[in-house]
């Protein structure tokens, strides 16, 4: 290169690294990454101390076992209630309301589902919810939190790629939620995007890994479920691996297509008289987790943590745990309450495998995350996000191959079952009702008598 030409380009790439214009929006993205990190970590906390507390509320004398009878309902009931009046866009995992926010771009009223406000409503709901019983997890709407905050911090500094940011904020959560870099990073690629885009990818790494160390600063470099160390030999256990994936395939894609069916049937049946249908959704999907979770010991309320490690550590959970906790995070998930299905999800594949390892005389943790794999792939439909998150969660790098075999089976069994991954399907409903929402806005704007008649 010429000397001149050469001083020109240092001159310039000095330039705009003091420059404030380029050096701002980058240093609020970065706090809005660091906010992800820390709201997750704190948001894990405050979510253990709900389910804590409802385990107390529950335990001791026997009648107090029946308590969930009255607790689950109302709080079902109150969760629906306020998210549908004060905090429309919090209700469910979170995860469809990023994806459908990405695909309207800048619309302020799909956007409006990562409003501050929003996401406050999320946080507060999703912690009565864990604390009434509800078989809901935390992850999801960490999700949702995250990319809200990333994307509020980015548009602050002057980002205006509503896209990307909501893109990298929900890596930055799920990898806060999980402590799991890597699978945040897959989960954006995979479930977030469908695709990638070269100009996204340092965004999605810088958050992650800001988000990443806020976490661990706050609850430590933790493995999730503790380690395993259980291997799947060849050939004597592949056939419970291939048994995992295919059954736990179609477990999943049957509990997304009946998740799917269930909540278009509600929408329907709430058209006509919606305020007063909530409580009845609200408070029939609360009985129904109450009876199963009297009927299981308690074993089905909360994100079923505490069964999957036990599992995943060598324990037998009952044969039924993994019917139960499906039934009761389906009527969860279409109740209208807010919180997710990651970690009840994998808490069903956890009682799935460890309902199948006795019949192949297979070790037990390893049965147990075989099972996670196969019907958490079946319910996302998103293959390296299952294997990744499970790898990282377990910290067995050395069980990859077989855990990407039944992620892989249990993904192409679910597509033959439910061609539409349930994230992105749930994604489009929430699409409809924005766009449902601006029509009545503009014929209230041209018409504001006709609004009121309606």
């Amino acid at each position: 290169m010429h000397p001149r030409l050469q001083n020109r380009v240092m001159r310039r790439s000095r330039a705009m690294m003091v420059s404030p214009r380029l050096w701002k929006p980058r240093l609020v993205f970065w706090i809005g990454a660091l906010a992800a990190g820390l709201a997750g970590a704190g948001f894990a906390a405050i979510c253990n101390q709900a389910q804590f507390a409802f385990a107390s509320l529950v335990d001791g004398e026997s009648w107090r076992r029946f308590l969930p009878l009255l607790v689950t309902p109302a709080g079902f009931v109150f969760c629906a209630f306020m998210a549908d009046r004060y905090f429309p866009g919090s209700q469910g995992s979170g995860i469809p309301q990023c994806i459908g926010a990405r695909h309207l771009r800048d619309d302020e009223y799909a956007l409006s589902s990562l409003s501050l406000k929003t996401i406050f409503g999320k946080i507060v709901l999703t912690v009565i919810g864990l604390a009434t019983g509800a078989s809901i997890g935390r992850e999801g709407p960490t999700v949702q939190i995250g990319a809200s905050l990333v994307l509020q911090a980015g548009r602050l500094g002057g980002m205006v790629r509503a896209r990307g940011l909501i893109l990298a904020g929900s890596a930055a959560g799920l990898a806060a939620a999980f402590n799991t870099p890597l699978a945040g990073v897959v989960f954006a690629i995979e479930e977030m995007g469908r695709s990638y885009q070269a100009r996204t990818n340092g965004v999605v790494l810088v958050a992650v890994i800001i988000s990443g160390i806020a976490s661990i600063a706050v609850a430590g470099n933790y493995i999730y479920f503790g380690r395993t160390d259980a291997v799947a030999s060849f050939p004597g256990d592949w056939p419970l691996v291939i048994v995992c994936g295919v059954v736990g395939g179609m477990f999943g894609a049957g509990f997304s297509e009946a998740t799917l069916r269930l909540t278009g049937r509600i929408r329907r049946w709430r058209s006509v008289q919606p305020r007063w249908r909530v409580f009845i959704v609200a408070a029939t999907a609360g009985l129904v987790v109450a009876i199963l979770g009297i009927a299981t010991h308690g074993e089905v309320f909360g994100t079923g943590y505490s069964q999957a490690r036990s599992a995943i550590e060598g324990a037998h959970l009952p044969a039924t745990f993994f019917i139960a906790k499906l039934v009761a995070n389906l009527a969860s998930t279409v109740s209208g309450i807010p919180g997710g299905i990651f970690a009840p999800a994998l808490a069903v594949g956890a009682g799935l495998g460890s309902a199948l390892g006795p019949l192949f005389g297979a070790n037990a943790s390893l049965a147990a995350v075989l099972g996670m794999a196969g019907y958490f792939s079946g319910v996302v439909q998103s293959p390296m996000t299952a294997f990744v998150i499970i790898v990282e969660m377990t910290g067995n790098q050395d069980n990859i191959v077989p855990l990407m075999a039944a992620s892989v089976l249990g993904y192409g069994t679910a597509r033959l079952i439910s061609p539409s991954p349930l994230y992105h399907a749930l994604s489009r409903l929430f699409i409809a009702d924005v766009l449902r929402r601006r029509r009545a806005n503009a014929v209230a704007a041209r018409d504001p008598d006709a609004s009121v008649a309606e």
